[in-house]
């Protein structure tokens, strides 16, 4: 069990990286996983449900069924920002549109993001989400992995996780957060 452990751990921090680089690549992050524990305990409370939607429609449609945890990254990082007092509470059903699921993308930026959908910025976070849920795919198929398994549902768990991460960190890039560099050895700068 140790070693499958330490499989889905490589597997899940490849794929982070890959798609980090992707998304630096392409000007939507600055080679640093922005997060929060805020943000990463929303995840832990809500990837079982969410994998419960997603999970039947990855044969009809692997990427939407990845993508959506990164449009659910993205709304819990704009709440965070936002108002967390107000939305730390927030359940799972409330990243949903009228027909649940099917539009949960649509939902989000439109109606938590607060963008038009055929806005610029809207169309770019379509095309980012979709460009890594395609990487996502692709990274799966290299796994060679047979569908319906154990390590398929493991997998999928992971690389869901993933992107949930992030499309947080790409919210919380475009509402302006950045690492800076803290030089905890001066003194006299918390003391």
């Amino acid at each position: 069990m140790e070693e499958n452990i330490q499989y889905y751990d490589a597997y899940e921090a490849n794929l982070l990286n890959e798609l980090l680089k992707m998304c630096t690549s392409l000007g939507m992050l600055d080679g640093e996983l922005l997060n929060s524990e805020d943000i990463d305990q929303k995840w832990k409370e809500w990837a079982p449900e969410y994998i419960a939607e997603a999970l039947p429609e990855v044969n009809s449609y692997p990427e939407f069924a990845i993508a959506c945890a990164g449009y659910a990254g993205m709304g819990v990082a704009h709440w965070w920002d936002v108002d967390w007092g107000r939305h730390h509470s927030a359940k799972y059903e409330s990243l949903h549109g009228a027909r649940g699921f099917d539009d949960m993308d649509e939902y989000i930026v439109q109606n938590i993001l607060g963008l038009s959908l055929d806005s610029p910025e809207a169309k770019q976070i379509v095309n980012i989400l979709l460009c890594c849920a395609q990487k996502a795919v692709t990274y799966i198929r290299h796994e060679h992995i047979e569908a319906q398994t154990v390590k398929a549902f493991h997998i999928f768990a992971r690389t869901v996780r993933v992107m949930f991460k992030i499309g947080a960190a790409l919210e919380l890039k475009r509402l302006g957060y950045k690492f800076h560099k803290v030089d905890l050895s001066k003194r006299g700068m918390y003391s």
